[in-house]
């Protein structure tokens, strides 16, 4: 295992290196005409980007998307279904919102089965008859903002055929690598056929499986050459407490990307838990370290799951761990 000379970085440290960007006045999100705040996001070799959920508290349309990855300095991303769809016009149909712990009357139940299955056929419809312009305008877009659109995290093992089919249509056009979804046998088994048709990545994402007994990432991707991982270093830590950089060194040829986020163990109090980056047990500082001496071609996305503090947003906190990887990596 490759051994980092630099010390994690701390708390203080983390906030200190990037003090600096608590003075910058946010700008509106749609600026997608404009430059990139810095000339890049690969540091070191490594390419750093980030998973869109990361912008969940905030408006996140497409187009309010671009502008945060430029805020950020991001030139990768790996953009979900719901802003790409939304962008392309898939059609939304009124389902009901209870809030959650809420015990549903008969009726009020009837009435939410009823609406998703409207939702689902209607969006089943759609994602099999509707055209790729919108999605080629979706990349343009990005493209010409200085930002590739490296994975789709778009479809699943139980949408039909065909629409499994237009998810991968979809990721080629925007020029994306692959979809992403939650790992398992069943899903493996099943998206690994569609992958070899398609010649891209099925790309399995991991929460807690590999604390399970017996879990083995080798025993899914043998479903096929295209099944790939996302390796989310956060949660295999938390829920293991083990070492990331034993995958990496191990499968670094059939991982495509992982989620960076900083947790507690499984023997700490609280347990398995998403901190803000420096405070945690995950070893972020050895894993892009690993990366970039062995010169790996694994890009590596900002997954923001710890709170964002009140003074703050998704956006600055998001800069403020592309931040602290260019500490490590530069």
């Amino acid at each position: 295992m490759a051994k980092n000379n630099k010390k994690q970085i701390s708390r203080r440290e983390f906030i200190g290196s990037a003090a600096a960007l608590a003075s910058i006045a946010l700008v509106p999100s749609r600026l997608y005409g404009c430059k990139p705040a810095i000339d890049g996001s690969r540091f070191g070799g490594v390419q750093i980007g980030v998973i869109t959920y990361s912008y969940r508290s905030m408006p996140s349309t497409a187009e309010d998307i671009l502008g945060y990855l430029q805020e950020s300095g991001l030139t990768s991303v790996e953009l979900m279904g719901g802003p790409i769809e939304e962008f392309a016009g898939i059609p939304q149909i009124d389902v009901p919102r209870y809030p959650r712990g809420t015990e549903l009357t008969d009726e009020q139940a009837t009435e939410l089965r009823d609406a998703r299955e409207r939702q689902a056929l209607a969006q089943r419809e759609w994602r099999t008859s509707v055209g790729m312009d919108k999605f080629r305008e979706l990349r343009q877009m990005y493209n010409d903002a200085g930002v590739n659109i490296d994975i789709a995290k778009l479809g699943r093992p139980e949408w039909s055929d065909e629409e499994i089919d237009y998810a991968f249509n979809v990721a080629r056009v925007l020029g994306a690598r692959g979809i992403t979804f939650e790992i398992s046998m069943d899903a493996a088994r099943r998206m690994a056929p569609f992958a070899d048709r398609h010649n891209l990545y099925a790309i399995m994402h991991n929460h807690g499986q590999p604390a399970q007994p017996g879990f083995s990432f080798e025993d899914h991707l043998a479903f096929g050459r295209n099944l790939m991982l996302n390796f989310d270093v956060g949660h295999y830590y938390g829920y293991t407490g083990r070492h990331p950089n034993d995958v990496i060194e191990k499968l670094h040829d059939r991982i495509a990307s992982l989620h960076l986020k900083d947790k507690t163990g499984p023997q700490n109090d609280p347990a398995n838990a998403n901190v803000m980056w420096g405070e945690g047990g995950t070893p972020l500082d050895d894993i892009l370290f690993l990366l970039k001496d062995r010169g790996w071609p694994i890009v590596c996305d900002i997954e923001l799951e710890y709170p964002v503090p009140e003074n703050s947003n998704a956006v600055r906190e998001v800069t403020r761990c592309v931040e602290y990887c260019k500490e490590i990596l530069v």
